[in-house]
């Protein structure tokens, strides 16, 4: 027996709907993810990353059940005295990979809820958005390395940014 039209058109919608979710999430390819370990009592630490967007994009936000407060950072010079700050959001041009690197631009996870244990796993939610203004959560699974691992950059200070206040 046939099912009536009215039973499938919401199933329909759904798949349509997930369909479109997973070529938005598709628009952006994220690479070597990973967070650097923290100890006890550390209350921050950084999350790193290549971000290559299709199409022009910005990250927006960053959330993670690891830590009360997620933010996008930027590291630079000025003068001769290097400079830290959140950003309200950073640019993803169309087919260019941006480096959040130690040292960089990178993802601040601060009031650390735990210890971010290497060997472990951290997700991220990062929340994108397109020229349109539409926005777009892409899950992240990062894995967690030891306090010496990752690129020598002298950004080992995360630990450093216990007293960070926001």
């Amino acid at each position: 027996m046939p099912m009536p039209l009215t039973k499938i058109a919401p199933s329909l919608a759904l798949a349509g709907a997930l369909l479109l979710a997973a070529q938005a999430h598709a628009q952006v390819s994220v690479q070597d993810a990973w967070v650097r370990a923290s100890v006890p009592q550390q209350k921050a630490t950084g999350a790193f990353m290549r971000l290559t967007a299709a199409q022009d994009t910005r990250l927006v936000a960053v959330s993670s059940p690891l830590a009360a407060v997620a933010e996008v950072h930027e590291m630079k010079m000025e003068g001769d005295v290097m400079k830290m700050r959140a950003m309200p959001a950073l640019a993803l041009p169309a087919g260019k990979a941006v480096e959040l690197k130690p040292g960089g631009y990178h993802i601040m996870l601060m009031d650390l809820k735990q210890p971010a244990a290497a060997g472990s796993t951290v997700p991220l939610t990062l929340v994108l958005e397109g020229k349109d203004g539409q926005r777009q959560s892409l899950e992240v699974q990062a894995p967690v390395r030891a306090l010496g691992a990752g690129p020598a950059s002298g950004h080992d200070a995360h630990g450093s940014h216990g007293s960070h206040r926001h």
